[in-house]
C-alpha cells in the first residue's frame, strides 16, 4: 500500500518529465525526480538501462515492421544489422540508405554490404559497420 500512495504522492510533487532536465538547484534529473547528475551520486541502475534498452529496440523493430514490412522475411543477421543501424541512426535516417535497402531486399548481400560501407555513416562509426557489413556479406 505504501508504494502505491508514495507514487501517487511523489508523482503529484516533482511532476513527469520524460526528458532530462536539470532540477531547482542546477542537478540532472529524469523521470519523477529521478536524480541523474553523477556530481550527486545519481544514475540509471542497469536494471532500467536494460529495460529501456529493450524498449527502444522493440520500439525500432515496430517502426521497422512500418517502414520495411519485407525486413522480417530476411535471414536473422540481416535482421540485425536493420536493428542495430535503426537504433543508431533512427528509422528515418535508415530509410535514407536506399541503394543499402534495395541490394538486401533484392538478396544482393555483397552489394548491399558495398553500398553500407561507401557512406559517411561508415565514416562515422568505423568498426561497427564493418562488422555489420561482415554480416550481411556473411549471411
Amino acid at each position: 500500500m505504501i508504494i502505491f500512495d508514495m507514487v501517487n504522492e511523489l508523482t503529484r510533487d516533482e511532476g513527469v518529465v520524460k526528458h532530462a532536465y536539470q532540477d531547482s538547484l542546477g542537478y540532472w534529473t529524469i523521470g519523477v525526480g529521478h536524480l541523474i547528475d553523477k556530481r550527486k551520486g545519481g544514475g540509471l541502475s542497469d536494471i532500467i538501462i536494460q529495460m529501456i534498452l529493450q524498449q527502444d529496440i522493440k520500439e525500432k523493430m515496430a517502426e521497422l515492421d512500418q517502414r520495411l514490412p519485407w525486413w522480417k522475411l530476411l535471414n536473422e543477421e540481416c535482421q540485425r544489422v536493420l536493428v542495430n543501424m535503426a537504433f543508431n541512426l533512427g528509422v528515418p535516417g535508415l530509410i535514407g540508405f536506399r541503394k543499402f535497402l534495395t541490394a538486401l531486399q533484392e538478396g544482393n548481400n555483397e552489394l548491399a554490404a558495398t553500398e553500407m560501407l561507401d557512406s559517411l555513416w561508415a565514416k562515422q562509426v568505423g568498426a561497427r559497420a564493418d562488422r555489420l557489413a561482415a554480416m550481411v556479406r556473411g549471411a
